[in-house]
């Protein structure tokens, strides 16, 4: 079982990569997608995701786009340019952040 209170630091990076490998994406799809991909490990609350997207969107790394879908509007995140730019680094620093952790949890012989 995956202990979600790892995670939680971790959401806006999760996110980003999301929006980097799929375009632009809806917050149900992006819950599903995360499930999907951890297993069903990991299940992400709206209660968790809006306010980690309307951060990024405050921040200038996502936008909102609104469709009108069967008659009811669904809002679409996606990235800026500038958010283009920022999330390579934010993910490169998630991945040295891991790196580290597993030197640390996994030490190699000195």
């Amino acid at each position: 079982m995956i202990d979600s209170q790892l995670y939680k630091g971790s959401l806006q990076p999760i996110l980003l990569k999301l929006l980097q490998d799929n375009g632009k994406m809806y917050g149900y799809e992006m819950t599903q997608k995360i499930k999907l991909m951890s297993n069903n490990q990991l299940e992400i609350k709206e209660g968790a995701l809006y306010p980690a997207l309307h951060k990024l969107e405050a921040q200038g790394i996502i936008e909102v786009e609104a469709e009108k879908i069967d008659g009811r509007i669904r809002k679409y995140y996606k990235l800026t340019e500038f958010g283009e730019k920022e999330s390579v680094n934010r993910l490169q620093s998630i991945i040295n952040t891991l790196e580290q952790l597993q030197q640390l949890l996994q030490p190699k012989n000195i």
